[in-house]
């Protein structure tokens, strides 16, 4: 039975593909969005932009708060998380 699914569900080999590609770009933007040590040197750089006056007070809080927004997103988004981000 195992020859005959096969040949019955190549048809679907290049969506079953695509789907597992779809998978492995979640995962990396993922990765890339959520990964605290890519998020770390985003606020650096916020940090440096700051003190050399390529933004603003305001600019810079706006975009630390959405930084760490990430980093302590609820559990069930991926990656780890840490507990409490509430307080």
């Amino acid at each position: 039975m195992g020859l005959v699914s096969g040949i019955l569900t190549l048809p679907f080999a290049p969506v079953r593909g695509v789907v597992w590609l779809g998978n492995v770009l979640r995962e990396q933007a993922e990765h890339q969005l959520y990964d605290p040590n890519v998020i770390r040197r985003q606020i650096e750089e916020i940090e440096e932009a700051r003190a050399e006056g390529r933004i603003g007070e305001e600019e810079a809080a706006r975009q630390e708060e959405e930084l760490l927004g990430r980093l302590f997103r609820p559990s069930g988004a991926g990656g780890s998380t840490t507990a409490g981000a509430g307080d």
